[in-house]
């Protein structure tokens, strides 16, 4: 059975993808919204189904998905896994694709591309729920190039915009340049293990090539996690629809690298310079992510560097976790993570279709009323900012724990971890708290209590059970699904807290002035910097965009004016000739050499009649 619901559960979406997008263009929207909805309850049924049966009859560590290829000595099995926490993570993945497919029918509902949309969310869960279940690096490869691709759609969505078809351009642009290291590190992986089973790339030593491979790798789920300093993508990436914001950003392509990493957790360990990378790239991208997020003027780019932060937070578990720890703490993250972001983007975007935008002024005091968006907005910021005992504070602080045990280990790299992890608590709480003074503003006039005409019941009951599972999610923990070995360390447990509660009561105190964002007077005249990345997206344009544009430029010339020099020249000189042997048979020509030559033969003979 769970062989089955492996299989199905990749299968599924991607049948509803093809689907989807041969009703797209019908005139009435009930078809693709019919196949969207119900392919994606499908898919969660069979994930649970999958999760149910792995929990009792047990794990299958290598099923096949289509035939094993064989590629000289290269051995290419294009295996599947059910196991606990593949299950457990395609369950997360399908209950947010439900949410998103729930929500986007009714936030698109007059999009005359709305097919094409919930199409390519299913298409996009399909690579999702590919990754997750791989345990053949080709397929994860595979999953792992159609959500690039489906994020490039989905961010472009709009694309009578001009700033969703850049956004949709330097998305693709940066996660391609890094995808480069990603597709080389699987190379010299499969290489190095003669085959690109998990199993047997896990069985022995990592050799050199597999040591630089995991490199490469890591420096791929950097670049489609949004790292520093590939980071400058993400927040642009806000153009697109909310519901793609929700999908992108929660359970899927940003996660997605978490959990690679995670399935090959025993090669990343034995690279010590990798994991310094890991950990120097996500502790600078967790703190510098949260307080860029504090003082954005849009909610829903707060919620977008609020991303940046929580998945650092989620991959820097992998660097700073001891070997006996294990990937556990890192895969928790990012199960609580999907739930109470997707939470927190589709509230957002339903707010945004009461008041017309997300920027902080026109969201001021539009949880007034709203008898489901507020409770759900409230359990969402308090998940994100750790509060106990919901899901958030659960997988926080076992990350929080995991770098303590690093620490204990006398693992310098677990002491960076957890200073940055610490640092980033009270201002994860502090962008949290202004959020809700801004939404909850009790100033402003009660104008949203139409809720119930906006919002379908679909969409009702997806922001429900988001908030539901937000709450409650951590009980995960008290389950074998999740390979835990370590614990909650409640000292840091307890000064989480005290900085959260010191955070918030700082920010909510904050004197202001007819305005209920702390932003105003902390920021002030600076929040136009904290828009643009505080300089450092200026930096990335002088740094890295323009020195690969002059790349590619030199790269063109090159091609064109040397590499193509012999290829252009021998067309040329053929080019040439045949206009010289054109202009030597042309007709008129040919007649007067015709008369020319009569007259030769004419005075040959007339010359050989006389001499003779």
């Amino acid at each position: 059975m769970s062989a089955a619901a492996a299989r199905l559960v990749v299968l599924v979406p991607a049948a509803a993808a093809l689907v989807g997008l041969l009703v797209a263009r019908r005139p009435r929207p009930r078809t693709p919204r019919a196949v969207a909805t119900v392919g994606s309850l499908l898919t969660l049924l069979v994930a649970l189904v999958e999760l149910v049966a792995v929990h009792s009859a047990g794990p299958v560590q290598a099923l096949h998905l289509l035939p094993s290829l064989q590629a000289g000595e290269l051995r290419i099995p294009l295996q599947l896994q059910a196991t606990d926490a593949p299950a457990l993570v395609a369950v997360v993945v399908a209950v947010v694709g439900w949410a998103v497919q729930a929500f986007a029918g009714w936030y698109l509902r007059d999009d005359d591309r709305y097919g094409t949309f919930a199409a390519t969310v299913s298409l996009f869960c399909a690579g999702m729920l590919l990754t997750v279940q791989s345990a053949d690096l080709v397929l994860t490869l595979v999953g792992w190039e159609v959500m690039g691709w489906c994020s490039y759609l989905l961010i472009g969505h709009w694309s009578r915009k001009e700033s969703a078809r850049r956004a949709a351009l330097k998305a693709f642009l940066v996660t391609r340049l890094a995808d480069v290291g990603f597709v080389l590190g699987v190379v010299l992986l499969a290489t190095d293990a003669g085959t690109t089973a998990y199993q047997e790339v896990l069985a022995g030593a990592p050799g050199t090539l597999s040591k630089v491979g995991i490199a490469l790798l890591v420096v791929g789920v950097l670049g489609k996690s949004g790292m520093v300093p590939f980071h400058d993508w993400l927040p642009d990436a806000m153009e697109g629809p909310t519901p793609a914001s929700a999908l992108i950003h929660a359970a899927t392509m940003v996660a997605a690298g978490t959990f690679v990493l995670a399935q090959l957790f025993d090669v990343l360990v034995a690279s010590e310079g990798v994991r310094w990378l890991l950990a120097v790239s996500t502790a600078v991208t967790m703190v510098y992510a949260a307080v860029l997020a504090f003082g954005q003027g849009d909610l829903k780019r707060l919620l977008a560097y609020s991303t940046l932060s929580q998945v650092a937070l989620m991959l820097s578990a992998l660097a700073a976790a001891p070997r006996d720890e294990g990937p556990g703490a890192g895969v928790l993250h990012l199960y609580s993570h999907a739930f109470f972001k997707a939470l927190l983007f589709l509230a957002i975007g339903w707010l945004s279709v009461t008041v017309g935008g997300t920027a902080a002024t026109a969201l001021r005091g539009s949880l007034r009323g709203h008898l489901v968006i507020r409770p759900a907005m409230f359990v969402g910021l308090l998940s994100l900012a750790g509060v106990p005992p919901l899901v958030g504070f659960v997988s926080k602080e076992h990350v929080l724990g995991a770098a303590e045990a690093g620490v204990s280990a006398g693992d310098g790299r677990a002491w960076l971890v957890l200073l940055a992890g610490i640092a980033t608590v009270p201002l994860t709480a502090a962008y949290c708290m202004r959020a809700w003074l801004v939404l909850d503003d009790l100033a402003t006039t009660d104008v949203t209590r139409h809720e119930a005409d906006t919002a379908t019941r679909p969409v009702r009951t997806a922001v429900t059970v988001l908030a539901v599972l937000s709450v409650v999610g951590g009980l995960v923990v008290l389950t074998p699904l999740l390979d835990l070995r370590g614990h909650i360390g409640w000292l840091v447990a307890l000064l989480s807290v005290l900085l959260i509660v010191g955070a918030a009561l700082a920010v909510r105190w904050v004197p202001l002035v007819d305005d209920p964002d702390p932003a105003t007077r902390l920021v002030g005249d600076r929040r136009p910097l904290f828009d643009r990345g505080l300089g450092v997206d200026r930096l990335y344009v002088a740094a890295v965009a323009t020195p690969v544009l002059a790349l590619a430029r030199l790269v063109v010339v090159l091609d064109r004016d040397v590499v193509d020099a012999y290829v252009r020249g021998a067309a040329l000189t053929a080019r040439w000739s045949g206009r010289g042997g054109q202009r030597v048979h042309d007709r008129e020509r040919a007649a007067s050499g015709l008369a020319w030559v009569v007259a030769g033969v004419v005075a040959v003979a007339v010359a050989g009649v006389a001499l003779w």
